[in-house]
């Protein structure tokens, strides 16, 4: 499982139990799942009180761009149709202007998380590296509450992480 830099548990242990804020402790859940057919790729997932908030996987990805109308094949539904343009929309689509990312991008971005100070990650371009540093117990209360108004731009599936951190911290 090199992709995701070590075996899935470690990662999950990383996540969950050694920099995750205290207050989230209990509550995030990470999970991985592959199934046959899928050429190792991953379905990535974070459940909040055992709800699941985000998936991360190309699936996710494919089915953004029809639901956006990036995709000019939305009547037809073979395989074949269904992940044409996937590739090039992927190249024309940057990471940071989309909602949805592949199980890759979730890999990458917890390397690049784990390997950057935190103070750079919450900052980070990367949305998804973003995530990672909100719900890291590195960040603390003085930080959350001078980023609130840069919050307001971000994507509303980071706004969300965002504002649960502050429930849990009770701001």
């Amino acid at each position: 499982m090199g992709k995701i830099l070590g075996s899935w548990s470690g990662m999950r242990k990383y996540l969950e139990q050694e920099m995750i804020a205290a207050c989230l402790k209990t509550r995030i859940r990470y999970s991985s799942a592959t199934y046959i057919g899928m050429n190792g790729s991953y379905i990535f997932e974070i459940l909040v009180d055992g709800k699941s908030i985000k998936r991360f996987s190309w699936e996710t990805v494919n089915t953004y761009f029809i639901k956006e109308g990036y995709k000019g094949n939305l009547g037809s539904y073979g395989i074949g149709e269904y992940w044409s343009e996937f590739w090039s929309l992927m190249d024309k689509i940057p990471l940071q202007s989309r909602t949805e990312f592949t199980d890759d991008e979730f890999c990458n971005a917890l390397e690049i998380y784990r390997n950057q100070d935190i103070k750079t990650s919450v900052v980070s371009e990367n949305p998804i590296v973003k995530m990672f540093a909100l719900l890291d117990r590195r960040i603390g209360k003085r930080i959350l509450s001078r980023l609130k108004d840069e919050i307001k731009n971000e994507p509303e599936w980071i706004q969300y992480f965002f504002n649960l951190r502050l429930e849990a911290e009770h701001m």
